[in-house]
């Protein structure tokens, strides 16, 4: 069973920045996705970033630019760099992870999460 546990969120300034990390419990090997998404209060979950174990990377494209996913494979996390932050990126963030064939931005294709990390970005 994978665990997934977020850290690095926070509240910020309009123009500032913030690095999610997410530590993984195991590694995974073969064909896998792992991805954060976020939830505003009252919206539903949305996908802003993916990484596959073949190459891939997606970006949802209010965040192409200014976000930044990578996995750090020596510590066997998943990151999120963030940039030019906008109060529009306030929102619980989350990592996810499966074994899945592509690049995936959907929710409802991953079956392990982590609690979320909060970020909050004022005006």
């Amino acid at each position: 069973q994978v665990q997934l546990l977020e850290s690095g969120g926070g509240s910020v300034q309009a123009g500032g920045s913030l690095r999610l990390s997410c530590e993984i419990s195991e590694y995974m090997d073969g064909s896998y996705c792992m991805a954060w998404f976020r939830q505003a209060p009252g919206k539903e979950r949305e996908g802003v970033a993916c990484i596959h174990s073949y190459g891939a990377i997606r970006y949802t494209p209010s965040v192409r630019g200014r976000f930044a996913i990578s996995k750090d494979n020596a510590k066997n996390t998943l990151d999120l760099e963030m940039n030019s932050l906008k109060p529009e990126d306030t929102a619980m963030y989350y990592c996810a992870a499966d074994h899945i064939g592509h690049c995936s931005l959907t929710a409802a294709e991953f079956g392990y999460w982590g609690q979320g990390t909060q970020v909050t970005v004022s005006s």
